[in-house]
């Protein structure tokens, strides 16, 4: 466990990676029981993590046993280009064909090559900035279909974690209604389901309440200038712990 409590986005990648032991692990399944968008952020992190893992080239394991690397060791050193003792060629013959030094070392290796490649994923998962809002969009089913991030910066992203039907000739259309008086107000639009960032610079930031949604709506976006297709998702944004 760290000495800091990991923040919820933190600890969905430690949770999806394996890295997170203890105390976290026990907080990560308290949260997948209990908080719908603590789920949606592990199943987010489980996909992203996923097209990367899917993007490496399959390489068959080869068939290598502890007698097939003792063979090795235990091959003829070559001769060393400065002349030595018989006790010392001896003694460093022992040394380098004796199981029992390169075993461990061997096994000390693969577990820095895991540690090391953990970290490097986790460093590379971590987003450079934590959202201060967030808002989960739900089907009327109460199926989490997207997540909205809002960060300091004032970027918003939209990040769907399921797949989302378009069909055809429509695309999807992304809204937030920040007051009744201005009434919801077009802020992305996308042909399918992908990560989007959201264009919301003629409008204040999003604030704990927001309304975010999405509909279907005809190429080129409602000709309204309001929604017009159903509703597929919708949620309000809360400020992120």
């Amino acid at each position: 466990m760290n000495a800091e409590k990991l923040t919820r986005e933190e600890l969905a990648i430690d949770y999806v990676l394996g890295m997170a032991e203890g105390q976290d692990h026990e907080r990560a399944l308290r949260l997948i029981a209990s908080d719908a968008l603590f789920q949606a952020l592990v199943t987010m992190w489980r996909e992203k993590l996923g097209e990367i893992d899917g993007t490496a080239p399959e390489h068959p394991p080869q068939d290598l046993t502890w007698e097939t690397l003792e063979q090795a060791i235990s091959a003829p050193p070559a001769k060393p280009a400065v002349a030595t003792t018989p006790e010392a060629e001896s003694w460093f013959g022992s040394f380098w064909q004796n199981p029992g030094f390169w075993r461990p070392a061997a096994m000390a290796a693969g577990l820095a090559a895991v540690l090391l490649t953990g970290g490097l994923m986790r460093e590379w998962a971590r987003p450079p900035q934590q959202p201060i809002y967030v808002a989960v969009l739900q089907t009327e089913q109460g199926r989490a279909q997207a997540v909205v991030n809002a960060y300091a910066d004032g970027t918003v992203t939209l990040v769907p974690i399921e797949t989302i039907g378009v069909p055809q000739g429509r695309i999807l259309e992304v809204w937030t209604l920040q007051s009744r008086e201005q009434g919801p107000v077009s802020i992305g639009r996308m042909d399918q389901a992908r990560t989007l960032k959201l264009d919301l610079k003629q409008l204040r930031r999003p604030d704990a309440g927001h309304l975010f949604e999405i509909t279907v709506e005809p190429p080129g976006g409602s000709p309204t200038g309001r929604p017009t297709g159903p509703v597929l998702s919708k949620g309000l944004a809360g400020q992120a712990l």
